[in-house]
């Protein structure tokens, strides 16, 4: 009985701790509603880490874990709840630096007791797909334009058209953030708020949702959205400039300056907070500043707009088809011929322009002796279908000299392919005598040491010379595909089939 007194407590803890630390940020001495909820909000995705999960890593979670497979009105329990939220936390772990580690288990508690607290506040114990859904696509990082055109997904049928009852569904749920940071009397949901959206529209499609939501200002209910995300751009932003009421000499964040008093700025908690010095009053019009210009940049823009150098502003996001895109149909695709062997993989290899194989796959004096019979056979093949072909009396006589300077081109290439093997293979004899004398026998005898020293630095430099010879055939097999090629595109005679048979067989080249 004590026991389970004592599990109850813990429990209890855990649900209120985030809440308690978020009030002792003392956020509710800030004036403006909309400042005040995007505070705490922002404040509640930091702790939660959510701030570290952007939005395609959320789908992606929802993926794993069956969510697109299910209908919206599908409820989970708070285990299978928990479960999703330990797949995301566990996978942003592995994407983090081992520096900057997160607390795992304490980050599901936090977010897990949020969740519940927000959506489930009845204790029902279960909660919608579209919930936690809609409040984890609403609550992690990453850009709004991404986080709405995902949302609006959930909401419109195959057409592109939003459907007013699923919209109005969102809403519900995406309210209920501000009502869980206590700020439910401002921007709960009402029968008002759903029509401020979209008051006239009958047919509204993605470009018009992503419009009427990110205007500026945007509806009333939803004004906290974009500024809890300008709060996160700006929150590492230095302004060298001294407030007029704190006197601090720099401030981070937002910067405030009055329309009315000269020269007169307030920080970020000052304006928050509503303070006034002087002759400013908090009736004044201030003008919000999210980076800071020097006097001298500033300068230089304005003579540069005045003087039509600075370019037409673009639209502030791009512009989306309205009909979604439909899946790619892989039914009827035919998939690659599979290779038969290693040879004709290293020929298409080839003639795909990539780099030859390895020392591995060429060392082996069978697989070089197939590749070479494979191009010999791959060549006479190309010149009997040329040959096969119709072709005009007239361009015999040409054809016939230009294939002839051919074939002596692919014999001298021929040629100096044998010969770069016949030096790779006395090289490679080579090295393998420098290689015989042991240290034990030259410790005894200062001259073979000496000659020792001299092989070693002679193995060095027949290994360079290896790789040359090396990087030189494989641009002899890369110009020997080149002519094959053209054999293919100009034609032959049948007298070509004849050539190809009387080409000995290539030196095979060495083991390596």
């Amino acid at each position: 009985m004590i026991e389970e007194s004592g599990k109850r407590r813990r429990t209890m803890a855990e649900k209120r701790q985030l809440f308690m630390e978020m009030r002792a940020q003392n956020f509710d001495v800030i004036r403006l509603s909309t400042y005040r909820t995007a505070c705490k909000l922002r404040f509640v995705q930091k702790r939660c880490n959510l701030h570290l999960v952007d939005i395609w890593n959320m789908i992606e979670a929802f993926r794993d874990n069956g969510l697109n497979t299910l209908d919206h009105s599908t409820e989970i329990n708070v285990s299978r709840l928990e479960t999703i939220i330990s797949s995301i936390y566990y996978q942003l772990n592995k994407r983090l630096p081992s520096s900057h580690q997160i607390s795992v288990e304490q980050s599901i508690s936090l977010l897990l007791n949020f969740i519940i607290a927000a959506c489930d506040s009845e204790g029902h114990g279960k909660l919608t797909v579209f919930s936690v859904k809609a409040m984890l696509a609403t609550m992690c990082g990453g850009k709004i334009l991404d986080k709405l055109r995902y949302l609006f997904s959930q909401i419109s049928d195959p057409a592109g058209l939003l459907q007013f009852p699923r919209f109005e569904q969102l809403l519900r749920e995406v309210l209920r953030l501000p009502t869980a940071v206590f700020e439910g009397p401002s921007f709960g949901y009402s029968d008002s708020a759903l029509r401020s959206c979209f008051p006239h529209q009958k047919k509204v499609m993605l470009n018009m949702f992503l419009d009427t939501l990110m205007a500026d200002p945007p509806p009333q209910c939803l004004v906290w959205l974009p500024l809890m995300h300008r709060l996160a751009h700006v929150e590492n932003v230095f302004h060298p400039v001294e407030c007029s009421y704190c006197h601090c000499e720099s401030m981070m964040g937002f910067r405030y300056r009055c329309q009315q008093c000269h020269n007169y700025q307030l920080c970020q908690n000052c304006f928050w907070r509503g303070h006034a010095s002087g002759t400013h009053s908090n009736q004044h019009q201030m003008k919000e500043h999210s980076s800071w210009k020097s006097p001298a940049k500033k300068l230089s823009h304005a003579i540069s707009k005045s003087l039509g150098c600075v370019p037409s502003r673009e639209p502030p996001r791009p512009l989306f088809p309205e009909q979604p895109e439909k899946p790619l149909d892989l039914a009827h695709i035919v998939p690659p011929r599979p290779v038969s062997n290693m040879s004709e993989a290293m020929v298409t290899h080839v003639s795909s322009g990539a780099a030859t194989p390895t020392k591995s796959a060429l060392g082996s004096p069978g697989r070089l002796d197939e590749e070479h019979r494979l191009i010999a056979r791959y060549a006479a093949r190309l010149a009997a279908e040329a040959g096969s072909a119709p072709r005009p009396p007239a361009d015999l006589g040409f054809s016939f000299d230009a294939n002839k300077q051919q074939r002596q081109l692919i014999a001298e290439l021929e040629s100096k392919n044998r010969e770069i093997l016949q030096e790779i293979q006395r090289l490679r004899l080579e090295h393998e005598q420098a290689s015989q004398p042991t240290p034990e026998k030259a410790q005894h005898n200062p001259t073979l040491l000496a000659e020792l020293r001299l092989l070693r630095q002679r193995k060095d430099e027949l290994e360079q010379r290896m790789s040359a010879l090396q990087e030189s055939r494989r641009e002899l097999m890369v110009q020997l595909e080149g002519l094959m090629k053209l054999l293919k595109v100009r034609g032959g005679t049948s007298a070509m089939t004849c050539w190809w048979q009387r080409i000995p067989s290539p030196t095979p080249c060495p083991r390596w």
